[in-house]
């Protein structure tokens, strides 16, 4: 006998007593209750249950007498097979039947059986909680131990695929036999021995056990094999789970076991309230209690380990009953005085029925149609007339707490979680440390508390670990080893441009686009503000070039006018020159746009303005260059050029020229006109500030005009290079074409081969160079001449001829 389940039938009497003693409920009516024992074998399950229907010493089917006691509804079984071999016999006579053990969800389909109902709430709660519990404390590499029965091949049926989908694999399954068989040793010895060496497994550190309480009997017969090397029992550091079916410590043999094996065990238990009416029930009880208990007597005996005596064959015992035990001086390892899930199941069970026949006695009573007593009209009720009733029924019980069915004929709610510690004198304690209840407010549908939680001591109350591998650190990921489950992986650095953060990422990731990975690649760092600025060394070197360059073309073009009346002035078109200048200097200054943290009119201008005014300088060239051309062709006997030669022409070159160039330009900022952006991607640690062109094909078509009118200008510099020198400047214009071409050609591939604010300094450079190209190779030796050899600049020298 197992001490511990005479609550439930201690239970049963509670509740049974109280709705009798209650003058609200059926009153002057009074509810009997018989206890059979279901026993763990069909056949006399089956013939128990026969027994109660038909209530007789030689039972005859489908016959009854003794009629003031019949049978209304059942409470039973607690486990799986029990409950279902009692529904084949009771689902034919319509016999409401309430069972109070907890077994998977598509075993229990309330639909295959219509008089069967559960006093606990859906079994697919517990698994979520299972799931839940496993991932907050990341344990993915456990063990399953389940009864080698139909319920245990369920249950592994349901749970091994959710592990799954929720990335945890179980290192090993293994089937718990229900009994030892004792005349099959060397079968048995294999199986506790195969058992016994995958426990022992060091990575395995947590283990969910599913199975009816009596399998826990052979669990701990086996585990606790002697060790094959030591000769001796060495402790069993782990996490145990158990489910709500199995209860390791109602075993009756646990007074002789060291429960400290189970030190920290979590349990799924079905959610219950403690009443004290029913601690105090239990208090009272003294030998006799009842002369028609069959149980009583060998639980008492059984519990106290003594004795009653025997008045028929007197004997001599040291440990004799003497009536004075009390329950609250057992171990809870053998009785509980709080009320158990199960006893809170039968409890809420009895009550269920007792508001039912209240229901019916109610609503025939507002009916009047009473021919004969009250007693006797519910003593005619059939069972099958409970069901309509049932499904809606709906009260409070003791403990306030709601008592109703779902659709599924199941209760609601949801299932505790408790934890266990136990104490060298072999008590212990269980402390509810959360539940899991899928009908609670969101966010609280699953709740533990780990700061509740006392580990195995072996643990050093740190949290256990129960992974196949160590954990992938931040800054690595997992990689899949071939061949194993895939809880079991290697860890591998991040890719380059890729981070995490967390233990065992399956992936790394990318950080944000204005942050990039540190050097251990477990975080992300944000990227600095890239643009060319005015206060960085190189931004100021090239505003200072840029300015001195601006500086120097204003004295040139201040000494031209100074001596504008000079024949090396007026020589070679002293408009054109001071345009050509002009243009000079504000290139010089354009290069300034380029400097500093881009903005809409900085951007807007930049380009546009860089593009206008070179193609103004490089036509003032070109017209330069024809000018001269056109001049000598002039010369010559009867030759048209001469109408063509003067200002006409020089205006005519200049305004054609930069025109095109202005109307390219215009249609650029009118379709697709530059903007502020943020460049990400280029650089790994920089966030780069640039314009945006808005149009790559106008850009490259401003700078192809560009490049257009200079091969122009040089073409015809070089053939006009052998002109007499005195009164040709095309020489120099080659040259300073051919820097120009030079510049702008290789700035091309530069420039795409840049990023950030490299970009900018090229093309800076590349505007600072041609034009201080142009201005050193067209203006440098006139300036020679003017302040160092003021003697060379007259009318004589100009048009002396080359000997």
């Amino acid at each position: 006998m197992v001490p511990k389940f005479y609550q439930h039938v201690l239970a049963l009497a509670f509740a049974v007593k109280e709705v009798n003693e209650n003058p609200n409920i059926l009153p002057n009516i009074t509810l009997g209750f018989h206890i059979y024992d279901s026993y763990y074998d069909a056949r006399m399950t089956y013939r128990t249950t026969l027994d109660l229907l038909y209530k007789m010493r030689t039972f005859v089917p489908n016959y009854k007498c003794d009629t003031q006691k019949d049978l209304i509804s059942t409470i039973g079984g607690l486990g799986h097979d029990t409950t279902f071999h009692m529904a084949d016999t009771l689902g034919l006579y319509k016999i409401p039947q309430f069972a109070y053990g907890s077994f998977p969800p598509a075993e229990s389909d309330a639909s295959q059986v219509p008089s069967f109902y559960r006093m606990v709430p859906n079994e697919a709660q517990q698994f979520v909680g299972i799931i839940h519990l496993l991932k907050h404390f990341g344990w993915t590499w456990i063990g399953l131990l389940a009864l080698n029965d139909n319920s245990g091949e369920h249950f592994l049926q349901i749970l091994e695929p959710l592990l799954s989908e929720n990335g945890i694999c179980s290192a090993f399954t293994q089937r718990i036999p229900k009994q030892l068989h004792v005349d099959n040793v060397d079968e048995m010895h294999d199986i506790a021995l195969n058992m016994y060496i995958q426990i022992r497994d060091n990575k395995v550190t947590t283990f969910i056990v599913y199975g009816e309480s009596l399998a826990i009997i052979a669990l701990r017969a086996i585990i606790f094999l002697p060790d094959p090397t030591n000769k001796k029992n060495t402790p069993f550091i782990k996490v145990w789970i158990f489910t709500a079916q199995s209860d390791f410590i109602s075993m009756g043999l646990i007074k002789f076991w060291n429960v400290l094996l189970f030190q920290g065990a979590i349990s799924f238990t079905i959610h219950s309230q403690n009443l004290l009416a029913f601690q105090e029930f239990l208090e009272s009880l003294k030998p006799p209690w009842t002369q028609r208990d069959g149980f009583f007597k060998k639980f008492w005996e059984q519990a106290f380990d003594c004795v009653f005596p025997n008045l028929n064959a007197p004997a001599e015992v040291n440990d004799m009953c003497t009536g004075e035990e009390k329950l609250q001086s057992l171990p809870r390892s053998l009785f509980e005085m709080a009320m158990t899930g199960h006893s809170y199941s039968i409890y809420n069970g009895v009550y269920t029925v007792a508001h039912a026949l209240q229901n019916i006695y109610s609503t025939r009573s507002k009916q009047k149609a009473m021919s004969r007593s009250k007693r006797l009209k519910l003593q005619d009720l059939e069972p099958w007339q409970l069901h309509p009733v049932l499904h809606d029924i709906s009260f409070n019980n003791s403990a306030g707490e709601i008592v109703s069915f779902t659709d599924q004929r199941e209760m609601g709610g949801g299932f505790d979680i408790m934890n266990t510690v136990t104490f060298p004198n072999r008590s212990f304690l269980r402390v509810k440390v959360g539940w899991v209840d899928s009908d609670a407010e969101d966010g609280k549908e699953f709740i533990i508390h780990e700061d509740k939680i006392m580990w195995h001591n072996g643990f050093n109350q740190v949290m256990p670990i129960s992974v196949c591998n160590d954990y992938c650190r931040p800054g690595h990921q997992k990689k899949r080893k071939e061949g194993q489950k895939f809880c079991c992986y290697d860890c591998v650095p991040c890719p380059e441009g890729k981070i995490s953060n967390q233990n065992d990422m399956d992936d790394c990731f990318r950080c944000p686009e204005n942050q990039y990975p540190n050097k251990k690649k477990n975080g992300c760092i944000p990227k600095t503000i890239s643009f060319l600025s005015y206060e960085e060394p190189l931004g100021i070197s090239l505003a200072l070039v840029a300015l001195s360059f601006s500086l120097i073309t204003a004295l040139v073009l201040g000494t031209f006018i100074q001596h504008k009346d000079t024949p090396i002035v007026k020589a070679n078109n002293r408009d054109l020159t001071y345009i050509l200048l002009i243009a000079l200097l504000l290139c010089f200054l354009s290069s300034l746009l380029f400097l500093g943290k881009p903005g809409k009119v900085t951007c807007l201008l930049r380009q546009p303005t860089f593009g206008i005014i070179f193609s103004v300088a490089v036509s003032c060239v070109l017209a330069k260059t024809i000018t001269v051309v056109a001049a000598f062709m002039a010369t010559k006997p009867g030759s048209s050029m001469r109408k063509w030669v003067g200002k006409r022409l020089t205006n005519s070159i200049v305004l054609s020229g930069s025109l095109i160039q202005v109307i390219t330009c215009t249609g650029w900022l009118i379709t697709s006109p530059p903007f502020p952006a943020l460049d990400m991607h280029s650089l790994t640690e920089e966030t780069i500030v640039q314009c945006n062109e808005g149009s790559v094909t106008m850009f490259y078509s401003v700078l192809g005009y560009m490049g257009l009118l200079a091969i122009a200008s040089f073409i015809v510099a070089f053939a006009a290079r052998k002109l007499p020198d005195s009164f040709n400047e095309a020489k120099f214009i080659t040259f300073s074409m051919l820097l120009f071409c030079s510049v702008w050609l290789s700035f091309v591939p530069t420039y795409l081969s840049t990023k950030g604010k490299s970009m900018v300094v090229v093309e800076i450079f590349s505007i600072l160079s041609s034009s201080a190209g142009l201005l050193c190779c067209i203006f440098a030796p006139k300036c020679y001449i003017i302040v160092l050899r003021p003697e060379l600049n007259n009318r004589e020298q100009l048009i002396r001829k080359k000997m």
